[in-house]
């Protein structure tokens, strides 16, 4: 029986390693501990007193497959399910999603229709690069960056306009550098198992994880969700989460503690922090990679230098509100590929697919800028540097050009997220194998949580705590 398990960092990923853990009888003592003075990590929503609701992270989830039933499943068990707001696959949000190219706005094509056509920006129909995929063989390297797949796989037009800027949206990165075995594993697995991407997502290119469906899981099936978010934003989740753990006999839970160094004798550590130590028999850690390197103690050295190699980008995300309906469009929003504007990388319409978390009185319209990323430093110098003045007129620029609103926004917020997306470049997996090797040959009580290594998403950060709870434990 593990005596005490110590989780580090009390983000998502750190959140859920201790939700599924205090489920099991076999550990005696959870000790979760939290620098910052708020759980949640980049789950971060404003709330203001007329019922608006501003996200400056994650601002929808997805609930498909695995790891989207397991969330499903949490947030059930949480209580939330009457908060949930759900985004179904026939909403105009779902439906109309846009790329800026050109200087102007062009739809995606959706639906078979759109397929069959030449739809610009793209010169010819996208269904003859589907056609030609079936076709090509498979490829020889262990790995290759997003960029080089999907040219290969389906042509370069389709590289760089919608691969270059889903990857802006996704990861905030360049999909030059990113690899397609660690951020898009479905593709690189269809193509392993089948020899085709196309071929792949029609019979399926391997097993999923066993997760059982709930009723909320089920009902999001059944209803044909594309996304869902929370009445209260996505920042009730991790809250929700804090008060069930606080709630927990053997679940210690510290807010402002940060790790100032870690110790280990071989068979457990000792936790340092700024008022004194905490002892443990296992450390989840579910701090980002750079930030766990930092307190590792130095006979570690390798493994931290591994760690210190996943690089993070950083992005700056304006939050602005206009008075009545403004948008030309109605729709999800719409991203932008590097080669229109590297700074830029999309808007979301938030009003569109979330009116519920419009102010009440009046229609408005709430919109976000996502800028920077892999192109910040570029673009905008020095985060540390940057002005939130210059992030804010650079955003409401991009909303005039863009989509032609002319009027000045009545309300906006600027965060600038530092360090929020690891970014997975070439031979990723390859360092994940290393690392795991590193822990194992060294018998390091110590297992590895969060966006830094397996799925930058929010169902992917979940699920990452529980497999973790899960290797500590058995089946949760």
């Amino acid at each position: 029986m593990q005596k005490t398990v110590a989780i580090l960092g009390g983000g998502i990923g750190g959140l859920s390693a201790c939700y599924h853990l205090s489920k099991s009888t076999q550990i005696s003592k959870i000790v979760l501990l939290e620098g910052d003075s708020r759980f949640g990590g980049w789950l971060s929503s404003t709330r203001r007193e007329d019922g608006a609701v501003f996200e400056h992270g994650p601002r929808g989830i997805r609930p498909a497959g695995a790891v989207g039933r397991n969330t499903l499943n949490m947030v059930e068990d949480l209580g939330l399910e009457s908060e949930v707001l759900p985004v179904t696959y026939d909403h105009v949000a779902s439906k109309n999603r846009y790329l800026y190219v050109g200087g102007q706005l062009h739809k995606m094509p959706s639906g078979l229709g759109g397929m069959m056509c030449t739809v610009p920006p793209f010169s010819r129909p996208l269904v003859l690069s589907v056609l030609r995929e079936i076709l090509i063989s498979r490829g020889k390297e262990d790995d290759e960056s997003v960029h080089s797949f999907v040219s290969r796989r389906l042509g370069t037009e389709l590289a760089d306009i919608a691969v270059d800027s889903l990857c802006r949206g996704v990861f905030a990165g360049d999909c030059r550098r990113l690899s397609v075995r660690s951020c898009l594993p479905i593709l690189y697995n269809a193509e392993k198992a089948r020899g085709s991407v196309v071929l792949g997502m029609l019979l399926g290119a391997g097993p999923e994880p066993d997760v059982p469906t709930s009723a909320l899981a089920k009902r999001a099936s059944v209803e044909n969700w594309a996304q869902w978010s929370l009445k209260r934003g996505l920042q009730n989740l991790p809250e929700a989460l804090e008060d069930r753990m606080k709630n927990v006999g053997h679940v210690e839970v510290h807010r402002d503690s940060p790790i100032r160094g870690l110790s280990t004798n071989g068979v457990n550590w000792e936790i340092k922090l700024e008022d004194g130590t905490i002892k443990a028999d296992h450390i989840i850690a579910a701090l980002p990679a750079k930030a766990l390197a930092s307190a590792l103690p130095s006979a570690a050295q390798t493994l931290s230098q591994q760690l210190r190699e996943i690089s993070t980008v950083t992005v700056a995300v304006v939050n602005l509100e206009y008075e009545g309906f403004v948008l030309p469009v109605k729709g999800f929003g719409h991203l932008v590929p590097s080669s229109e504007d590297g700074g830029l990388l999309g808007v979301v319409y938030d009003s569109v697919p979330f009116p519920q978390h419009n102010r009440s009185g009046g229609p408005s319209t709430r919109l976000t800028v996502m800028m920077g990323g892999a192109w910040f430093h570029e673009v905008f110098g020095k985060p540390e540097e940057v002005t939130k003045e210059l992030l804010l007129e650079r955003a409401i620029q991009a909303v005039t050009s863009h989509l032609g609103i002319t009027t000045p926004p009545v309300w906006n917020v600027v965060a600038l997220l530092q360090d929020c997306i690891p970014q997975y470049y070439l031979g990723h997996w390859k360092r994940l194998e290393m690392m795991r090797k590193y822990i194992k040959d060294h018998n390091l009580p110590l297992t590895l949580v969060g966006a830094s290594y397996e799925g930058v998403s929010v169902n992917d950060v979940i699920f990452s705590g529980r497999v973790a709870a899960e290797g500590l434990v058995g089946k949760i």
